[in-house]
């Protein structure tokens, strides 16, 4: 998403992520992702237990998709960060939109899975008024 932070400025729309751990960690992680956008800590899970977001195991290395999703983040020149406090927490994107809206919502289904910022833009995008 750093990659992607203009596109979705110009788009009228800001970035956040929330992750698991510590301060500690968060600060690690912002170090060696340089991103810029707001980096929050939710170290007892309490907005992943919200949402619903599920949890993988260690079979879940083993799926062709996540194969793939390893394969395509290697290619684009991504690594594996430190492991964070539950390693096996899946994630999710959202686009929230004024009123409290959810208006696009993607749930992880196993590591690496997750939306493209191309996606996620054009449902910012479908926001604006033509």
């Amino acid at each position: 998403m750093r990659e992607h932070q203009d596109d979705f400025s110009r788009a009228g729309a800001g970035l956040a992520a929330i992750g698991l751990g510590d301060f500690t960690y968060a600060n690690l992680f912002r170090e060696e992702t340089g991103i810029s956008f707001p980096l929050l800590v939710d170290e007892k899970r309490i907005a992943y237990k919200a949402a619903d977001l599920k949890s993988a195991n260690i079979l879940h290395l083993l799926r062709r998709d996540n194969a793939a999703a390893r394969g395509r983040a290697r290619s684009a020149g991504h690594q594996q960060h430190r492991l964070g406090q539950n390693p096996f927490q899946l994630g999710a994107s959202f686009v929230f939109a004024p009123g409290n809206r959810d208006v696009h919502v993607y749930l992880s289904r196993t590591f690496g899975d997750n939306p493209s910022a191309e996606m996620l833009l054009r449902a910012v995008q479908e926001l604006k008024p033509s």
